[in-house]
């Protein structure tokens, strides 16, 4: 796309909850929808990929348990030609293949079909290193919605024409480029999933983590009392409530101001807002 094209947001998202497609039969065996559960559909080159590490500990208990639902969209299943190609060669040139859009579309369409409208309510994001870091904020964004769908990137990516056209938000895991977005969307899933209700079944827990209120946990520490020479931290023992509060919450600031200064910047930047008179 140009400088001069609008931007993306401004674009209609009606059609894709209401959009019919043709797919083979295969396809129309979704997953069945549990109501009020929270779905992450997942377009991919690599269904096998998936759940993965998801289908592990608290968050493959929660998903066996219904509590979350996964959908794999096998994205080759919407190829052209005999061979179901996907991709084709860059225009202008260059090196590298990339997802074709008439085949990138059919398969939003078909993830999006009998989605909510809102995209508050069911976004659509694409895994790329130049979208928006993902963050903790944005993984509690994302636990408040009904569901999201995630496409999943490879070769050199999508067609830029379908990233506009469906509005779709790109979103980045860092500052470092993967074979493809199953990783990145296995990573933001599970930061997703562990935010709702009774995945993980402690509350509080959520609350201490690091990120959780913009700064880096504080260290933790468990039995023995004393290991190779090293002692738990004497305050720790004392069983003063406050005073164990005060050293956590020093020891997040310490540890956010030395490793992660943006970081701490936001947040000094946050308690200034807070004290405004």
């Amino acid at each position: 796309m140009t400088d001069s094209t609008p931007s993306p947001k401004a674009k209609s998202h009606g059609r894709l909850a209401s959009r019919p497609t043709l797919r083979p039969s295969e396809l129309m065996t979704n997953t069945p929808d549990l109501a009020g559960v929270w779905k992450a559909k997942v377009i991919t080159l690599f269904p096998e990929a998936f759940p993965g590490v998801l289908g592990e500990s608290l968050t493959g208990k929660a998903l066996q348990d219904g509590k979350w639902q996964l959908e794999k969209i096998h994205l080759r299943e919407f190829g052209v030609g005999k061979h179901k190609n996907v991709d084709d060669t860059p225009a202008g040139g260059g090196a590298g293949m990339v997802i074709r859009p008439d085949v990138m579309g059919e398969a939003i369409d078909f993830a999006m079909n009998g989605t909510p409208p809102d995209r508050q309510d069911w976004p659509l994001v694409y895994l790329s290193p130049r979208g928006k870091r993902f963050d903790q904020a944005m993984a509690q964004r994302w636990s408040k919605a009904r569901g999201i769908t995630m496409i999943c990137g490879r070769f050199e990516g999508v067609d830029d024409r379908v990233l506009y056209h469906y509005g779709v938000e790109e979103v980045s895991l860092g500052d470092f480029v993967l074979t493809g977005g199953e990783i990145a969307a296995q990573a933001m899933i599970d930061a997703t999933v562990r935010l709702l209700p009774d995945v993980l079944g402690n509350a509080e827990s959520i609350e201490e983590e690091s990120h959780s209120h913009g700064l880096l946990e504080h260290p933790q520490f468990t039995r023995p009392a004393e290991w190779n020479g090293l002692p738990i931290p004497e305050v720790l023992m004392s069983g003063h409530h406050g005073k164990i509060a005060e050293w956590r919450q020093k020891m997040a600031e310490k540890i956010t101001r030395d490793r992660r200064p943006d970081m701490w910047e936001r947040y000094e930047a946050s308690q200034k807002g807070n004290h405004k008179p």
